[in-house]
């Protein structure tokens, strides 16, 4: 079959690669229809190295058509149209009876200390191969992939692999209501749909941070109020003077470490990632390498006794915190992976409705036949010609 592969820093490729098989009584193997590029990939393309293999791949956000079911799987079918959760996840273990599916006790890589296995998603996470590929094989059918209408555009439903419910899930954490003011920083594919979540959810108001003329356009375009990055002093300063001087009362941060604004930890980065293999996981695990200007802008900006909800990916283990800041401003901290199989089925019928409420059909600004995903990775990556979101289709 053809699939997307890293093949080195910042180089990858569409390569034929063994069909997947089924390997336990508990997989599925389903055919791929449609695969998105997410900001996460970025981090492999880049940034993620050391913990990447050349042949290794790709892609976490797919759905497409069940072909064949392990003898111990019950609730799927050859045929069925499924999208399936990026966490590799039982169902049954403790952590997942808590809703906490990305902590999965069968499947945590005890190795690197990390939780869930991830589709595609280097050796930290399980080295199991993703989804951007014609065919995928799905551990534990019976607890991951979500049964869809068999009628409908493939990107009323894609979303819910990952973007959507992360969004969903760091609403949930910032915690806000009618009275509240909620500031999205990121507006690219979590942080777009964060804005159209939080405004079908009744949020008071939103703010919605960025320095892409093109998606501070599209958030504006869902009701948010906008704040261009690149055309103020300091973003702090621009959300206090929005807010009677106070800041908003939560802060979500879907930008994680592709923040922009600190060269100092980019030159870090780009010369661990080209480390030996060694070398470069001990930088990753033992040092602090994150790009922390999105997470230090959300500290200075939230309002005291206020919460920050972190939705982007950070990977340093040792990064430095202004702790004294937190402490003094009381400030509360959610994060983590998202747990898309606790949100799934709430979200599958919010999105299954006869109204696109949340405009997933439209949030697309870029379809590519998976071919051409090594195009779709460098558009995606410079934000060229508009890019918002990428979908490849098999």
């Amino acid at each position: 079959m053809r699939a997307l592969t890293w093949q080195g820093v910042e180089k990858v490729e569409v390569r034929e690669v063994p069909d997947p098989v089924l390997q336990e009584p508990t997989d599925a193997v389903v055919r791929v229809t449609s695969t998105a590029i997410c900001g996460s990939d970025l981090h492999l393309y880049g940034v993620l190295a050391p913990f990447l293999r050349s042949g290794d791949v790709l892609g976490h956000e797919f759905m497409g058509i069940v072909e064949q079911v392990g003898e111990q799987v019950t609730s799927l079918t050859p045929g069925d149209r499924v999208v399936v959760p990026f966490p590799i996840a039982c169902g049954r273990c403790w952590m997942c009876s808590r809703g906490l599916h990305t902590q999965c006790e069968t499947t945590q890589v005890r190795e690197h200390g990390s939780g869930a296995a991830l589709f595609g998603y280097t050796e930290l996470y399980g080295g199991v191969p993703g989804g951007q590929a014609e065919y995928v094989r799905v551990p534990f059918a019976d607890a991951g992939p979500v049964r869809l209408p068999a009628e409908g555009p493939d990107e009323r439903y894609l979303y819910l692999s990952d973007i959507l419910p992360t969004a969903w899930q760091g609403l949930e954490y910032a915690d806000v209501g009618s009275d509240d003011t909620l500031a999205v920083l990121g507006l690219g594919p979590v942080g777009q749909l964060a804005v159209r979540a939080a405004r079908h959810r009744g949020v008071g108001r939103v703010i919605g941070v960025d320095l892409v003329p093109e998606r501070l356009a599209l958030a504006s375009a869902y009701g948010a109020e906008v704040v261009d990055a690149s055309a103020v002093d300091e973003v702090g300063d621009a959300l206090r003077d929005l807010t009677d001087g106070r800041g908003p009362d939560a802060v979500l941060d879907a930008v994680g470490m592709e923040a922009h604004g600190n060269p100092v930890a980019a030159a870090v980065i780009r010369g661990a990632r080209r480390l030996p293999g060694p070398l470069g996981r001990a930088a990753f695990e033992h040092a602090g390498v994150d790009r922390l200007a999105a997470l230090y802008t959300a500290i200075d900006a939230v309002r005291r006794g206020g919460t920050i909800s972190l939705s982007g990916v950070y990977g340093g283990t040792a990064d430095p915190m202004p702790m004294l800041t937190l402490f003094d401003k009381q400030v509360q901290v959610r994060m983590g992976q998202c747990n898309v199989h606790r949100w799934a089925p709430e979200l599958l019928e919010l999105v299954s409705g006869a109204e696109d409420v949340l405009g997933l059909e439209s949030l697309a600004t870029h379809r590519l036949p998976l071919e051409e995903a090594v195009e779709g990775y460098e558009m995606f990556r410079a934000k060229r010609d508009g890019c918002v979101k990428v979908v490849l289709t098999p």
